[in-house]
């Protein structure tokens, strides 16, 4: 599976090369790190405990915390160490096994949200099936074929990357592993990588983001037609706006990266863009999800106060 060219290692830039900034960012990823650990575990124990959350939409929620806490531990560990480490160094399996748990877990929530979507869709516009349609055993095996489907479209891409040859420059401008940089330091073809990159990957980002639209589509759609109460539209809609809030900040910067072309986009712009989707947006979810949503605020006061 491994190559085998002359490059054992490879240096991860990182954000900054200003030494005096670098403990300061240490300081605020840190916090950042154990604000989303701590959020995102503090939703995935509630969801768990409380039988009052015993159901599709919270059994989904529980999956994509723990995807928000696995994804930002592929990354910010690795660059913590870097922002206090002369040697920013990775080595060609830990660089290879990086990309492949990034994409990995990036591709799984994707496909999440739009199975979150898809579950909005059945339970506001076929309330008297719900139960039959979204049953335990039925929500336990999208949840696997989910996960299941983003390791093998993950592993597809490790193993292609790492069947290329590096003979060249072994630096990463960037603060973690991924497909492009290591295309681009790449020797050789790699016509086959990039299209993999953007057809695979990309029909499994814009389909994904697709379903979703069309979920919400429908449901606007069928409020509008169906519901002459405001005060239910209202409440049928306020069930999915923490979802939405959280589709838009995990897309945005995706698209931005993968789908929009690179021409004109300066490297820093494009870290800003990968702490946005690797540190901002994890973190975010669950502050979204409890101010938004009044049954997790409600779990999450009665498990705070069990503790006390």
């Amino acid at each position: 599976m491994l190559n085998q060219t002359s490059v054992t290692e490879f240096l991860l830039l990182g954000v900054t090369d200003i030494q005096e900034l670098q403990p300061f960012l240490f300081v605020v990823f840190l916090i950042i790190y154990f604000a989303n650990v701590a959020g995102n575990g503090a939703i995935l124990m509630i969801v768990i405990s409380d039988p009052r959350l015993h159901s599709p939409m919270y059994f989904f929620l529980g999956n994509l915390s723990c995807l928000d806490i696995c994804f930002s531990t592929v990354t910010l560990p690795k660059m913590l160490e870097n922002l206090l480490s002369i040697q920013k160094a990775i080595s060609f399996v830990g660089c290879i096994s990086q990309l492949h748990f990034f994409h990995f877990l990036g591709s799984t929530e994707a496909i999440m949200l739009a199975m979150m979507a898809l579950d909005r869709f059945v339970a506001i516009c076929k309330p008297l099936h719900y139960t039959v349609i979204m049953n335990h055993k039925r929500c336990t095996q999208m949840a696997s074929t989910v996960w299941v489907t983003g390791f093998f479209h993950a592993l597809m891409h490790s193993i292609m990357t790492s069947r290329l040859n590096f003979c060249g420059s072994n630096r990463i401008h960037n603060f973690f592993c991924d497909i492009k940089p290591l295309l681009e330091l790449a020797c050789g073809n790699t016509d086959l990588n990039e299209w993999l990159l953007n057809t695979v990957t990309g029909t499994i980002a814009m389909g994904s983001f697709f379903l979703t639209l069309l979920s919400y589509f429908y449901i606007i759609m069928y409020l509008f037609f169906k519901t002459h109460s405001c005060s239910m539209l209202h409440k049928a809609l306020s069930t999915c706006v923490s979802h939405f809030m959280v589709v838009i900040l995990f897309y945005t910067p995706v698209v931005i990266t993968y789908i929009c072309p690179a021409s004109g986009s300066s490297m820093n712009q494009e870290q800003v863009i990968a702490i946005m989707y690797t540190v901002v947006t994890p973190v975010l979810n669950p502050l979204i999800y409890t101010l938004r949503n009044k049954e997790v605020k409600r779990a999450l006061i009665r498990e705070i106060r069990k503790k006390l």
